[in-house]
């Protein structure tokens, strides 16, 4: 067996040599997706003073977006660093980069909730075709809507399901995006949404299909729905 500080010289050596993918530089020892620290502190909180509803800077007074929740807000926003964030995040995401995957979940377990999230009786997530899924090869919608369900203690359930001929919105114009018919989301058939349900995503752009996951959720019984969502482009 090597002697171990000889290996500490070995991943010191290897970490000078190998550079980030974000900024070129070197990452040092034990990199996460290949990002050096400096580029992880693009991985920012909101900022303070957003609108509780859109989780956006807007003018005091009615929130301008169009919501079907009391209480909205997301994690992070990736466009802090240089790169920014979400410029070195969303292709690995789309391209199905477990490593991603790993990291970011590894973060939201650790990341403090809004208070308000202890309050909900059942966590749901935006569904996600088939075919999406296998592309990716993983669901990153559900799987952070069950760690946040274990991390405030309550039900997880896939109670949404998306049409197959919806169509990804990420490939879509702001324009289409807010054009989502409502019956491209509908309850699953066993569905039983009840009392407080939170729905929790991935990335909250436009807001579009958030909305119609709500919609079908108080028409399916719901009496409350709460958004939280890992991303929030402003």
């Amino acid at each position: 067996m090597l002697p171990a500080a000889f290996l500490s010289r070995l991943a010191q050596a290897r970490g000078s040599l190998l550079l980030c993918r974000g900024c070129l530089g070197p990452v040092g020892e034990d990199p996460e997706v290949g990002l050096c620290d400096g580029c992880w502190k693009g991985l920012l909180p909101l900022r303070e003073g957003r609108c509780p509803r859109c989780a956006l800077l807007h003018a005091e007074g009615d929130c301008p977006e169009a919501t079907a929740w009391d209480w909205g807000d997301a994690l992070w926003d990736y466009h802090g660093g240089r790169p920014p964030f979400g410029a070195l995040l969303l292709p690995g995401i789309k391209q199905g980069e477990t490593g991603w995957r790993k990291a970011l979940l590894g973060r939201l377990s650790r990341t403090p909730l809004p208070g308000w999230t202890s309050q909900v009786d059942q966590v749901t997530a935006v569904p996600s075709t088939l075919p999406h899924r296998m592309l990716r090869g993983f669901d990153l919608s559900a799987e952070a809507g069950g760690i946040i369900a274990g991390r405030i203690g309550r039900p997880f359930d896939l109670l949404l399901s998306k049409g197959w001929l919806s169509g990804r919105q990420a490939s879509r114009t702001e324009t289409q995006r807010r054009r989502l018919p409502r019956k491209a989301i509908t309850l699953r058939r066993d569905a039983a949404p009840g009392g407080m349900v939170l729905l929790v995503d991935d990335v909250w752009t436009t807001g579009t299909t958030l909305l119609r996951c709500a919609q079908a959720l108080r028409e399916g019984g719901a009496d409350e729905v709460r958004v939280l969502t890992l991303f929030r482009a402003l």
